[in-house]
């Protein structure tokens, strides 16, 4: 039995909800996403809840059964307050800032980085060491933030590079002499 499966989604006063077959629609204050579920589940709207169930006790109907209303509550979610991962960089002279819809990163390498923001995902830097994403989706929204990281992921000896801001870092000590 699935513990998140189990639970139903509220959905609040300012959000419409409507499911028409397997697809799973939200408008609220931020836009509007869908989710498509597989035919493994049933998804039911009563009154302000969102309740699913598997249609069989097969195993792909049991991991469908819990991931499908994760991914209804992240519907709910970013329609109403959006998702957001925050960035820190840590080295000397890295830094980042945004141009229009190009985030630049100074990583150390002999060129500056630039990167392409993709729409539904805006980026912010209060700091030059701090990069805000945040977007109604929360796959994008990590996969931007998981792109950003990648061009300089923390080291283990210095903690140089870009890393989460909730991130611990497992330092190593260094050479012996």
């Amino acid at each position: 039995m699935s513990r998140i499966g189990k639970k139903p989604v509220e959905v609040p006063s300012n959000v419409t909800a409507t499911i028409s077959g397997q697809v799973v629609e939200m408008k609220g204050p931020k836009g509007t996403l869908s989710f498509h579920a597989t035919d493994d589940v049933t998804i039911t709207l009563e009154g302000n809840e969102i309740s699913v169930k598997p249609r069989g006790t097969s195993k792909r109907a049991r991991q469908q059964w819990g991931m499908s209303r994760s991914m209804v509550a992240n519907l709910v979610q970013g329609v109403t307050e959006g998702f957001k991962k925050e960035l820190e960089i840590n080295g000397v002279g890295y830094r980042a800032n945004m141009q229009g819809n190009t985030l630049k990163l100074s990583l150390g390498y002999s060129h500056e980085v630039n990167f392409e923001v993709p729409q539904g995902v805006t980026v912010t830097t209060p700091k030059q060491t701090e990069i805000v994403v945040e977007g109604t989706d929360a796959q994008l929204v990590g996969q931007v933030a998981a792109n950003i990281r990648e061009w300089r992921r923390p080291e283990p000896y210095k903690g140089k590079g870009i890393k989460y801001k909730d991130e611990y870092i497992f330092r190593k000590e260094g050479k012996k002499k």
